[in-house]
């Protein structure tokens, strides 16, 4: 199996994230997220509009979008991207990490974009982090920053039949399980879960965690190290842990999900994807060839930038959101 030769070349100046060291994980997140994002976006500027990455200038909708720094009642940080003006729907997202590394400004261009492109809220959650945080504290700080959008979507300028949960990699792992408690507790009514290459399954059983078993980014080396961290040495995941345990995925929300071939976590992932489809969840499943894990952050490549262009028409699909909609104030 052959890598997309853009992602490739694309690895050469990337920075590897080690999850055996928390400490050193997270330096290199942060310096694997400089890589592919440009500096942190952590002081946004007067007036609410966050610092541009180097390169290419950003869409002037990008430049609408009011970011803000809080924390909500349960104490767990939240960065708020509102539109101009807001279409309705809210995403409540996830950064990845392995539960162990990353925060805010891993995902700061990814919603910078969605809440600029499609109009929508979007509510990043710093959920807590292992080992120091083992499960269930993310996972609760998750699920609490999603009801708290639920409840205070009025003053975000969005719906609350109209909230998303979604993310990457363990984020998508997070989103997945929100959904399910929000489905078993009576919780929000989500609309929506954007689920990208997401950590599903802690009993690492699949023939593509069998072979892919070195790097590049991620492999079942980190996979082990990521489970050992996330659920504080016990043996087995609890379901909201590891959403794959779950017996019933009926009366989910519908589901869009991204796999990635050359990825340890892809065949937990098509099954989750197909359990889904089963249980009559509707379902969009995206396995792209030639791609390793978090591959849509490379956007030098254009199958990166490919991923993202579906995302965004996956939620102005849901959402049956303008697709020519710019946060403008001439909207």
């Amino acid at each position: 199996m052959a890598i997309d030769p853009e992602l490739t070349e694309a690895l050469a100046g990337m920075p590897y994230v080690s999850l055996a060291d928390p400490v050193k994980a997270r330096a290199a997140m942060r310096d694997l997220a400089a890589t592919l994002s440009g500096p942190p976006a952590s002081e946004p500027l007067e007036g609410g509009r966050p610092p541009t990455p180097p390169g290419p200038t950003p869409p002037a909708s990008r430049e609408r979008v009011e970011v803000t720094d809080r924390i909500i009642p349960d104490g767990v940080p939240v960065r708020i991207y509102r539109p101009a003006r807001p279409q309705g729907p809210a995403l409540v997202y996830f950064h990845g990490g392995g539960f162990v590394t990353g925060d805010l400004d891993n995902e700061h261009v990814r919603c910078l974009d969605f809440a600029g492109e499609l109009g929508i809220v979007v509510v990043s959650v710093d959920y807590r982090l292992a080992p120091e945080h083992p499960f269930p504290a993310g996972f609760d700080d998750a699920y609490a920053a999603t009801v708290w959008t639920h409840a205070n979507a009025g003053e975000l300028g969005a719906a609350p039949s109209r909230i998303a949960v979604g993310g990457g990699s363990a984020g998508g792992g997070l989103a997945a399980a929100v959904a399910l408690r929000a489905r078993d507790e009576g919780g929000p009514p989500l609309a929506f879960q954007l689920l990208l290459y997401p950590v599903l399954d802690d009993r690492m059983e699949t023939p593509s965690m069998r072979t892919y078993t070195e790097p590049p980014l991620f492999n079942r080396g980190e996979v082990e190290h990521m489970w050992h961290h996330y659920l504080g040495g016990e043996p087995e995941a609890p379901v909201y842990a590891a959403p794959a345990r779950a017996a019933d995925l009926s009366g989910l929300p519908p589901a869009y999900m991204l796999v990635a071939e050359a990825d340890p976590l892809r065949d937990e992932d098509l099954a989750y994807a197909c359990r889904l489809i089963a249980a009559g969840v509707p379902t969009e499943l995206r396995h792209v060839p030639g791609a390793y894990h978090g591959f849509d952050g490379v956007q030098s490549a254009a199958v990166a930038r490919r991923a993202h262009a579906e995302q965004r028409a996956a939620l102005r699909d849901v959402f049956h959101l303008s697709a020519g909609h710019h946060s403008t104030s001439s909207d």
